[in-house]
């Protein structure tokens, strides 16, 4: 069987999204712009990223039964990505997540997870050998926290790479995280799975150690428009990234992470590697849409 260089295990969604002057608040209508439909889903928009910066990519996923699964697959099969392993689910609707989006380029989502919330235990059982032959595993959080547990624990111990982007923000296991080799939390995350708010480059230092603490070997935590604060080993350093105008923000972080997987299957320095990073999730928040926004690697200079 072919190793696969990334798997990714997690969520396929269908954005809805509306362009809106403002985000609502609490009982508030807001007349907005324009409205669209794009794949998303932070483990499909992962997928996509890292396929498109030359990733050979295996993704597995459930999809419901639906046009939204359909369509899902057809364009995951077009950018190349492995679909084998995605599965269908007869009982669930395929996820949803209702996206708005203001005049800055921030956004508030809510998801309806559907058959994403429905990837077993059970169901990975019979793909254990599609991890464990992996080179890395990209994991994130919109599927149940027990499969992520179980995808993490077969691929550490044979020795795989495992890549958590811990989004939604959600407190974790410190069994969960020894079985991680590289996190990847925003501040928002970090703050959930430190109990220490970042507000600066200080505080995401001491965010970063007390999750190295908890037996994780590296920790980037992701700042926006300041980059990106990595910590492995002795290596402690803030990489930045590029300056641009943000148009829309939602698959920034999925971005950074499936470019953070490519660099390393290409066995490029860690330090590099979040350079490589910072710089093709810059390129996505100039454009709309979350697997669309991806850029592709001749873009990344």
């Amino acid at each position: 069987m072919r190793k696969s260089s990334i798997v990714v295990v997690g969520s396929s969604n269908t954005d809805m999204v509306v362009l809106a002057d403002h985000l609502p608040g609490a009982g508030e209508t807001v007349l907005g712009g324009k409205f669209f439909m794009n794949p998303g889903g932070k483990g499909a928009n992962q997928a996509v990223a890292a396929a498109r910066l030359g990733g050979a990519v295996t993704f597995i996923a459930k999809t419901g039964d639906d046009i939204f699964g359909k369509q899902s697959l057809e364009l995951l099969k077009g950018e190349g990505i492995d679909t084998s392993h995605i599965l269908t689910d007869k009982e669930n609707p395929s996820g949803v997540a209702l996206i708005t989006v203001n005049k800055d380029g921030e956004n508030c989502i809510v998801v309806a997870s559907g058959s994403n919330a429905a990837l077993t235990v059970a169901d990975l059982s019979t793909l254990k050998e599609i991890i464990q032959q992996a080179d890395i595993v990209l994991l994130q959080l919109e599927i149940p926290v027990s499969t992520v547990e179980y995808v993490a624990a077969v691929a550490a111990e044979a020795k795989v790479k495992v890549i958590l982007n811990p989004a939604p923000a959600a407190v974790l296991s410190d069994h969960l995280l020894r079985q991680v080799s590289i996190i990847t939390p925003n501040e928002t995350e970090a703050e959930m799975l430190t109990g220490i708010s970042i507000i600066d480059q200080e505080t995401a230092i001491l965010a970063a150690k007390k999750l190295k603490d908890k037996g994780v070997h590296t920790v980037i935590i992701t700042m926006g428009a300041q980059g990106a604060l990595l910590l492995q080993d002795d290596l402690c350093v803030m990489v930045p990234t590029s300056v641009v105008k943000a148009i829309d923000t939602t698959a920034a972080g999925d971005v950074f992470n499936g470019a953070l997987a490519v660099a390393l299957s290409k066995n490029i320095s860690i330090r590099n590697a979040v350079d490589f990073a910072c710089k093709s999730a810059a390129i996505s928040v100039t454009r709309l849409g979350a697997q669309a926004s991806a850029p592709y690697k001749h873009e990344v200079v």
